[in-house]
């Protein structure tokens, strides 16, 4: 079940390309763990994960650390014609620790 989902704005020589980010709900696996599901429409490919935790909870906040961290890591950030709301001001996603030097704009004040 879908539970969350954002447009980011790839801008392009003459357009803009909506990228569709789509966050689903946990779901507990057979083995016990918990399973997350994300999607990014990339241009030209769809990057679809599932993220495991020990319970819906922490399964539900590492695949929103896992987009963010995709998000800041791609070619399309490293760009600079990647935005959210406004070019600059960061995508609302978190990141693991390690990445938080990645953050821009308003996402650096909410680690």
């Amino acid at each position: 079940m879908l539970i969350g989902n954002r447009e980011l704005t790839l801008r392009d020589d003459n357009s803009e390309i909506k990228i569709p980010v789509r966050l689903f709900a946990p779901k507990r696996e057979a083995d016990g763990a918990w399973g997350c599901r994300y999607e990014i429409d990339w241009p030209g490919e769809k990057s679809a994960k599932e993220i495991f935790g020990f319970d819906s909870m922490q399964a539900l906040v590492l695949a929103l650390q896992m987009i963010g961290f995709e998000i800041y890591t791609s070619e399309f950030h490293a760009s600079g014609r990647l935005y959210s709301n406004k070019p600059g001001e960061g995508y609302g996603f978190p990141v693991m620790a390690p990445y938080r030097d990645l953050l821009q704009g308003r996402d650096v004040d909410y680690l």
